[in-house]
């Protein structure tokens, strides 16, 4: 789990301080998620310790920090408003199992499947949420507070210029701290948005009886919940994968999520998952390992128990300001330079997912991103041609090029009239991949037009699973093949 030796002290010491900015960090997150969702603040303080405690001891990508993220929280409103927490602790737990599974199955690997342009439109919306957050917990505090955060903002940015001894954002967070507490200045603390103070998560099971009107209710939200937060995780490892670092392992994390969410729900806690603003102030801060996440939430529930006054005083102003700094390091500012000259259809498909995870849902956005990227795809390559058309005697010979699948089958079917060519016809596949059922569906079907028309037909270089896929097909498959076990579709 821990391999000590592979560190220098400077990486242990950089661990330890990075922990510390993540625990104070996730403070106001969880609170203030906790309070859109009509939840205790405690609970989702709680959340925030036991996922975050979990995912850095178990996930797969070291340095990445979970916690209670309002993606899950904006799922879990309606069923906390409607049906109380019982059925949110329930909605947890299932969700805890749907992600363990998930990963025992090796699901993980589909994340490979967002393409790009959904990445950087996840990573803008999630930067622009986050902002939007920020401002409006300053907004309305008057000039003190703007300028607070703008100091803030000045240290993280100037300070690793003087030394890197400590990481930016901490020394931003003890600078507008010192010069707040010492001058006594009017300015919004900590402790104004809640009472954090509290104790140690203990046992709880729901007290809702477990039913099948229970479960029908609870089931769709938890799978809701398993999804986006598997996905906001694993889009958050992709891009920690980007700033450096061993690759993560996206079937662990959702072992080790799942394991956590359960956890959760059995202590009295919501549901929660990988943050990616936490998670970047911890690499950036040296975070790169388990350490720094392990003393995250140890350092948070100590400040719950023991230490809530004094956190209490911290100026909300300076999380600001550090947050606001990882909006914009967090944006994919060159996804924007690169607008003018990436294809249309992928332009559109940043522009539409960045908004729909402003206004709407993540996973709403992602799965919205994968389905317009596939449509695109399919009509991009829905071309059949004939490449080459040979005569020799009553034989001609059609050279196709292109995949032959359900974009293109209709397509294939116009090439060929069956009636004015001579008798004998040859369909050379060696340049064309037969992808799917519908493929095949189009190949029987051209051949029982030929030999409705008293042709004959040969089809030559197809792969020996997609002569027995034709065979299967339909009653016209009876046909002569040429090169039986040269193979051009895949297994």
């Amino acid at each position: 789990m821990f391999n000590l030796s592979n560190f220098r002290l400077a990486d242990v010491k950089n661990e330890v301080l990075a922990g510390f900015v993540v625990a104070v960090s996730m403070i106001p997150e969880a609170v203030g998620f906790s309070l859109v969702g009509g939840l205790s603040p405690i609970v989702g303080l709680h959340t925030a310790f036991i996922i975050g405690l979990t995912t850095a001891l178990f996930g797969g990508k070291p340095g990445m920090v979970s916690g209670a993220a309002g993606s899950i929280v904006v799922v879990l409103m309606s069923l906390a408003a409607q049906h109380g927490m019982d059925y949110v602790l329930w909605a947890t737990i299932f969700a805890g199992i749907i992600q363990i599974l998930i990963g025992l199955f090796r699901l993980g690997k589909f994340i490979r499947l967002v393409p790009l342009p959904a990445i950087h439109g996840f990573v803008n919306g999630l930067a622009i949420v986050i902002m939007l957050a920020q401002l409006h917990m300053i907004a309305g505090h008057g000039v003190l507070m703007y300028g607070l955060v703008l100091l803030a903002i000045l240290v993280v940015v100037f300070f690793p210029r003087l030394t890197r001894a400590i990481p930016a954002s901490l020394a931003a967070l003890l600078v507008v701290s010192a010069l707040a507490v010492g001058l006594n200045l009017d300015t919004l603390r900590v402790g104004d948005l809640a009472d954090i103070s509290g104790s140690l998560p203990h046992f709880s099971l729901p007290m809702a009886p477990f039913t099948l009107e229970m479960l029908k209710v609870v089931l769709p939200y938890a799978l809701i919940i398993a999804l986006v937060g598997l996905i906001e995780s694993l889009l958050t490892m992709t891009v920690l994968d980007e700033m450096g670092g061993k690759k993560g392992n996206g079937n662990r994390e959702s072992l080790a999520q799942g394991a956590g969410n359960a956890i959760c729900g059995l202590f009295g806690c919501f549901a929660g998952c990988a943050m990616i603003g936490q998670s970047i102030i911890n690499f950036t801060s040296g975070g790169r390992g388990r350490i720094s996440g392990v003393v995250g939430a140890w350092l948070l529930i100590l400040f719950v128990v023991s230490l809530s006054s004094y956190i209490g005083v911290i100026p909300v102003a300076a999380l600001a300001g550090i947050m606001l700094v990882v909006c914009y390091n967090t944006f994919e500012w060159s996804s924007l330079r690169r607008l003018k000259r990436m294809p249309k259809e992928d332009a559109f498909v940043l522009l539409t997912v960045t908004l729909i995870t402003v206004f709407a849902d993540l996973a709403v956005a992602v799965i919205s991103g994968v389905i317009i990227s596939a449509l695109v795809f399919a009509w991009q390559h829905a071309r059949i041609t004939i490449r080459d058309k040979k005569t020799e005697s009553d034989t001609v010979i059609y050279s196709l090029e292109g995949p032959l699948f359900f974009g293109s089958a209709a397509a294939f079917g116009e090439l060929f009239q069956p009636n004015s060519d001579p008798q004998s016809i040859v369909l050379d596949f060696a340049q064309t991949r037969v992808m799917d059922s519908s493929g095949v569906e189009a190949i029987d079907k051209l051949t029982a037009r030929y030999l409705a028309a008293g042709k004959t037909v040969r089809l030559r270089h197809l792969s020996e699973d997609c002569v027995s896929l034709l065979r299967q097909a339909g009653p016209f498959c009876v046909h002569e093949l040429d090169d039986p076990t040269y193979r051009v579709a895949a297994d």
